[in-house]
C-alpha cells in the first residue's frame, strides 16, 4: 500500500521539478542586458521588469546630452520606456509628472535621491546635482513595466531599480551629487 502512495507523489515531485526547470529555461532570464541608454544597468533587476521572449531589442530615442532616452522592444513588442532628464533646480519634477504617475496606477512616495514615486507600471526619481557647473536636477523615469505579474512584487522591484540606477545614469551624463 505504501509503495503506490508513494509512487504518485514521487511522480508529482519529478513532475513539479520539471515544471520548475522548464519555466526558468528561455525567457527573459537569458537577455543578459548590461547596457542602456547609454549606460550601465544592473541586468538581474532590469530583467525582472521584462516580459519573457525571444528576441530583445533596445533603441535609443530621441537621445541627446542630458537627456537619455530608450525603449525596450521584448518579440517586437514595446515593453519598457526609461528616461533620463538634466533639468533646473526650480522644477518640481514629481508634481509636474503627478498626473503621468496616476496613469501609471496608485502612485506613492519613495525614499530615494531627493524624491521619488512608484506607480504600479513605473516609478521615477530625482536628486540634486551639479551638471556643466551650475545646479540642475536629474530625472530618471521608468514606464511600460507589466512584469513581474504579481504587482506587489512588480512595485519592489521598480524601486530597487531606480535606487540603483539613478546614481550610475547621474554619473554617466556628468550630473555631480
Amino acid at each position: 500500500m505504501k509503495k503506490s502512495v508513494l509512487r504518485p507523489v514521487s511522480g508529482a515531485v519529478l513532475l513539479a521539478a520539471l515544471l520548475a526547470g522548464a519555466v526558468s529555461c528561455g525567457g527573459h532570464d537569458e537577455f543578459n542586458v548590461t547596457e542602456a541608454c547609454g549606460t550601465k544597468v544592473d541586468s538581474k533587476l532590469i530583467e525582472q521588469l521584462l516580459p519573457e521572449g525571444d528576441e530583445l531589442e533596445i533603441k535609443d530615442t530621441f537621445s541627446e546630452p542630458g537627456q537619455p532616452r530608450c525603449e525596450f522592444e521584448v518579440d517586437g513588442k514595446p515593453s519598457i520606456g526609461l528616461r533620463g532628464d538634466v533639468v533646473e533646480s526650480f522644477i518640481k519634477p514629481i508634481e509636474v509628472k503627478q498626473d503621468a504617475m496616476r496613469r501609471l496606477g496608485n502612485p506613492a512616495p519613495a525614499d530615494i535621491g531627493d524624491g521619488a514615486t512608484i506607480a504600479d507600471h513605473g516609478g521615477m526619481a530625482v536628486r540634486a546635482c551639479t551638471y556643466k557647473g551650475e545646479e540642475r536636477q536629474y530625472v530618471l523615469a521608468l514606464d511600460g513595466v507589466e512584469d513581474p505579474k504579481d504587482t506587489a512584487e512588480r512595485r519592489r522591484v521598480l524601486e530597487k531599480f531606480l535606487r540603483s540606477q539613478l546614481p550610475v545614469a547621474m554619473e554617466a551624463e556628468g550630473c555631480r551629487p
